[in-house]
């Protein structure tokens, strides 16, 4: 079965971006949420690409 990238109903803080993130790669969902933190703050880039994945990446069926 192919493995496909979701946004998580469960570990969500927002959206669930970082959490389906985490859940793809296998990843801590905080780690992930640290350095969506840090990309924004570092550049302001992190909050445009959140808004692309919350409106491409679907919904955990």
């Amino acid at each position: 079965m192919e493995k496909r990238l979701y946004r998580s109903r469960t570990d969500r803080k927002l959206a669930g971006v970082c959490g389906g993130i985490a859940e793809y790669y296998g990843w801590d969902p905080t780690l992930v949420r640290v350095a969506w933190i840090v990309l924004t703050l570092l550049g302001g880039s992190g909050i445009l690409i959140y808004l692309i994945m919350w409106l491409v990446m679907p919904e955990t069926p």
